[in-house]
């Protein structure tokens, strides 16, 4: 299936880039975890177009294709912040809000937004693998691989898909090493870096993981929330586990819980056929005008 591409505009008039699938049917709203693109959405966002439905997957703040931000505002308040707009422009187009779909990073923000906002600016949320509490050791783990080659970049393509070879080493590796050259970017050095912002994780307004502050944020947002919701779990996560996953349904009793089996953190990477029919499940049977 082919996809437009197309731009949106975040809360302070950041360019974000966007790829769409579908052109009917309720708008659904892709966000990507941090360090990754949009382009990790386009099985599912395949999935959901022939359900019926729009599916836009958007490259965050910094990220992908998106602008980087040149004050490196890149705290979990200014991805929120860039999702409320990108999700009024969706309400404009189709005459409803979107279901958010958020993995990692984008459920943060899509929390957060949806927590803080004083209307409804979304239809139905989905956090993939992402509570209000984590391990902040696997935290650490995921941070420290998107950290080690940040800056020096690599030599090749190869050379790249070996250090993810390394820290996935559950993961079968790809025939093809086209998926994994949308996540990288060709410097004039000649060396190929992570296609995100370094200031995404060492600037001076960088996201703030492990904090108690975050972390209340986060709580108070999970507490606000009355729309339709599914927690999507890798029952392998680093960062989520079963107690977290407890916790956040204490917080937001009318979830609904999935545990996707044999994946771990990047759960549509790793099964994406558990995690994809979890999905269709759960907007099938979402009571809202369709």
């Amino acid at each position: 299936m082919t996809s437009l591409h197309e731009s949106f505009r975040g809360a302070a008039g950041n360019r974000l880039a966007a790829d769409v699938f579908g052109d009917a049917g309720r708008p659904v709203l892709l966000l990507h975890g941090g360090g990754q693109t949009r382009h990790a959405w386009r099985r599912t966002a395949v999935e959901i177009a022939r359900a019926g439905m729009t599916g836009y997957a958007v490259d965050q703040r910094g990220h992908g294709d998106s602008e980087w931000v040149a004050d490196g505002a890149y705290r979990f308040k200014d991805f929120a912040d860039d999702i409320t707009a990108v999700a009024a422009e969706l309400t404009r187009r189709h005459g409803e809000p979107p279901v958010a779909i958020g993995a990692s990073l984008g459920g943060i923000a899509s929390l957060l937004a949806a927590g803080e906002a004083k209307d409804t600016i979304f239809a139905a949320l989905v956090l993939v693998d992402i509570t209000p509490r984590v391990d902040l050791a696997g935290v650490a783990k995921v941070q420290g691989f998107m950290r080690a080659h940040a800056r020096e970049g690599f030599g090749s393509i190869e050379e790249a898909a070996d250090a993810v070879a390394a820290y996935l080493p559950h993961r079968p590796r790809p025939r093809s090493q086209e998926g994994l050259k949308k996540n990288l970017r060709l410097h004039p050095d000649g060396r190929w870096r992570w296609h995100w912002d370094p200031k995404f994780l060492e600037g001076n307004r960088r996201i703030g993981p492990g904090s108690a502050e975050v972390e209340q944020m986060l709580v108070d947002a999970a507490r606000r929330i009355t729309i339709p919701t599914l927690l999507v779990r890798g029952a392998s996560s680093e960062l989520v586990g079963e107690e977290h996953a407890k916790d956040f349904l204490n917080l937001v009793p009318h979830a609904t819980y999935v545990d996707v089996t044999g994946a771990r953190h990047m759960v549509a990477g790793d099964r994406n056929d558990q995690f994809a029919n979890a999905i269709e499940s759960f907007l099938s049977g979402l009571k809202i005008p369709a």
